[in-house]
């Protein structure tokens, strides 16, 4: 009877290990409320104390100090209280504390123990924030979902893009109605490319005209050609180009203050221009120069004209998307201009952390950090800003080169024509044969 139970009793372990294991693979959020919420919320309510008296997070209430006679003698407290915490709470992928502060206290005291909840409570990362004064809210994720992102699911509206998954597993979209500029940084295969190639998949079948400056020859944007309606591979034609979008921009303006209206969202549909989408690809071609006269006058006017799209193209549907591998003030005193006026940032891994920190050393240090600590074998991964004003780690979808060449052939029928864009770029071929 003993060796039936004990027979039983295996078989029931060996199946239980395997569905847990088919659903980690194929259900992994199914996993995670199953099995691994539950330890990690026993791990979190048995090791508070303990970790919090070793990272200096508890206090006693009495004073440190004390009178002996004259002397004042000072030292450790005999019993430490913990702070509060709320019983933790499960997320998709992780779960989270909320804890109330000890009077003095702040929450760079726990930025600082950040790793040590990692360690235990057997999590992948434990984020730090402080949602109102006096609290600080602990948020956990169980596993990298980046290892395995596939493409999280979303509602994708005009001028929005599915790019990929974030780390707390869900969809990363890059919406340009909120943020209407973005600016990308990356190493030579860090994923950037990978990225602009979903973003311009994701356009593409939208009433959005795409324009696409690659002055690499147009290796990148070429796949697209169909679908743009414009392309440039050199910095003479990217300054005719930008010329002529300024050139429309202010006849938008003309249109929207004859309408009395502050921008073309608030237009009839008839009067509505279509929404145009510069996109850049390696940002330094246009800025760099050779010392010759016509090339500096080349490079101002492209700063120039860059700086204006992005200074007054918001709300009259002209958004940029600027990536590049090395964006820092070596480049000209524009690119910090530019830099100010590209909200949403996207950092890949870099070669050197001064581009680290020209994308995200004005909105978070900690980021910058984070993205100098992206490996090669990481890639794709990128540390990306919100619409909330936060930053998180991200990983894009990848698109092949066959995906891009069909959606660019699917589209291209719709592909919206800028007259002053072809008007100049005529002028400009003809001026080269003359």
């Amino acid at each position: 009877m003993a060796a039936i139970l004990l027979a039983f009793g295996l078989a029931a372990l060996a199946w239980v290990l395997v569905v847990g294991d088919l659903l980690r693979r194929h259900r992994p959020v199914w996993h995670w409320y199953l099995s691994g919420y539950p330890v990690a919320a026993c791990r979190v309510l048995f090791t508070w104390r303990r970790v919090a008296v070793l990272n200096d997070l508890a206090v006693s209430r009495r004073p440190s100090r004390g009178l002996l006679g004259e002397l004042v003698v000072k030292g450790e407290p005999l019993r430490p209280v913990a702070p509060r915490i709320s019983f933790p709470r499960a997320t998709r992928m992780g779960l989270t504390v909320v804890v109330r502060l000890h009077a003095g206290q702040t929450p760079a005291t726990y930025m600082t123990a950040a790793d040590a909840f990692v360690h235990a409570w057997r999590v992948h990362a434990v984020r730090v924030t402080s949602p109102e004064r006096g609290l600080v809210l602990l948020t956990a994720t169980g596993s990298d979902p980046l290892e395995r992102p596939g493409l999280a699911s979303a509602p994708v509206s005009l001028l929005s893009a599915l790019v990929g998954v974030l780390e707390s597993g869900r969809a990363w979209v890059i919406d340009l109605m909120l943020v209407p500029h973005w600016l990308i940084v990356g190493a030579t295969r860090s994923g950037k490319s990978t990225l602009l190639a979903r973003l311009i998949t994701q356009l593409a079948p939208q009433r959005v005209a795409l324009v696409g400056i690659d002055c690499k020859g147009g290796m990148e944007l070429g796949l697209f050609a169909g679908r743009l309606s414009a392309l440039t591979t050199s910095r003479r034609e990217a300054v005719a180009v930008l010329g002529a979008l300024v050139i429309d921009m202010q006849e938008r303006m003309r249109v929207c203050r004859s309408a009395g209206v502050r921008s073309i969202w608030e237009l009839p549909d008839k009067l509505r221009p279509v929404p145009v989408v510069v996109i850049v690809d390696e940002l330094a071609e246009l800025y760099l120069s050779d010392g010759t006269r016509e090339s500096k006058a080349q490079a101002e006017q492209c700063s120039t004209l860059l700086l204006r799209l992005a200074q007054l193209g918001a709300a009259l549907g002209m958004h940029l998307v600027v990536a590049g591998q090395r964006v820092g003030s070596d480049l000209g005193p524009g690119v910090t201009a530019l830099r100010a006026q590209l909200a949403g940032r996207i950092c890949h891994r870099v070669n050197d952390p001064a581009t680290a920190e020209m994308a995200l050393g004005d909105l978070n240090k900690d980021a910058v950090v984070v993205a100098q600590s992206i490996t090669p074998e990481e890639k794709g991964v990128a540390v990306c800003t919100g619409p909330d004003g936060g930053w998180g780690r991200a990983r894009s979808h990848l698109t092949s080169t066959e995906e891009a060449v069909s959606t660019a052939m699917k589209c291209a029928a719709i592909t919206p024509e800028l007259p002053g864009v072809t008007r100049a770029l005529s002028a400009l071929a003809g001026g080269e044969t003359a």
